[in-house]
């Protein structure tokens, strides 16, 4: 096995000792690399001590709920599922550039209760310090709370969580970072199961076709925007016809390529 740099040892240590401190730890588990790391570095450090929560509703595709199961077994935490029911907050239903503080702060503080009716001292999520990069009101939740970020604090990117993930030998090491289905909703249109119904088949199918590495579908109402890597144009303009009346079936009247490809956080480039 490749032999990880010594910043990357420290900062494992760091962070086995920063979860072993807290002495039991809920840990909020999306299904991808980030919290599914985390989730392994919790049942190492803490063992029965420790306990996955995935909050589940619409805005959670099928693949991540699947994943988010599939990963907890193959690490032996239990895992718990907490239905958040988000869309009946009008606050996140009508998608304003405040949602995600809205979202985050709705299902953490389902987990902070569950977490305190459990027994669990500590409630943790997998932020790290390449999330600073982007525009993320939901932190601002994180920190109200007192919700804990261990990978953050211990200083860890996102290649170092894929190089850790790795090397624990976790199957999502390689996925592509996936974000709940209303960060492809275009701000100002309504969320509705419907419309996040949508995308999730929308992007379901494109994967059936063979459509791999970072993918969305952007929902602007009538126009359906694909967003995929670069390497992945070919195969789309190959099945655009077939891609096109699919997304037509879903819903949408037109349907478009993004010719910039994946662009993390794209539907925030319109923000003031």
């Amino acid at each position: 096995m490749k032999r990880l740099e010594v910043g990357m040892e420290e900062k494992k240590k760091k962070l086995i000792s920063l979860l072993e401190s807290y002495g039991s730890a809920a840990v909020a588990l999306s299904g991808g690399v980030d919290s599914m790391t985390l989730a392994r570095a919790a049942y190492m450090a803490l063992g029965d001590r420790a306990v996955a929560v995935t909050a589940a509703s619409e805005l959670l595709s099928e693949e991540e709920r699947r994943d988010a199961r599939a990963g907890a077994e193959a690490v032996g935490i239990r895992h718990v599922i907490l239905e958040a029911d988000d869309l009946a907050l009008q606050e996140i239903r009508r998608n304003d550039r405040e949602r995600c503080y809205f979202c985050k702060r709705h299902r953490m503080e389902k987990m902070l209760s569950w977490a305190k009716q459990a027994g669990f001292a500590v409630v943790a999520d997998g932020s790290n310090v390449s999330d600073r990069s982007d525009y993320r009101p939901g932190a601002r939740a994180l920190q109200e709370l007192g919700i804990r970020s261990p990978l953050a604090e211990c200083g860890f990117n996102k290649e170092d969580i894929r190089k850790l993930a790795k090397e624990w030998g976790l199957a999502v090491w390689d996925k592509p970072s996936v974000a709940c289905l209303a960060s492809r909703v275009a701000y100002g249109l309504e969320l509705t199961p419907e419309r996040l119904q949508r995308i999730d088949m929308a992007e379901t199918f494109l994967r059936e076709l063979g459509v791999k590495g970072q993918l969305r579908v952007r929902d602007h109402g009538d126009l359906a925007r694909i967003e995929v890597a670069e390497e992945a144009f070919g195969l789309v303009a190959e099945q655009r016809a077939g891609i096109a009346g699919r997304l037509k079936e879903l819903g949408f009247a037109y349907v478009t390529l993004d010719m910039t490809g994946y662009r993390m956080g794209s539907q925030n480039i319109s923000l003031p």
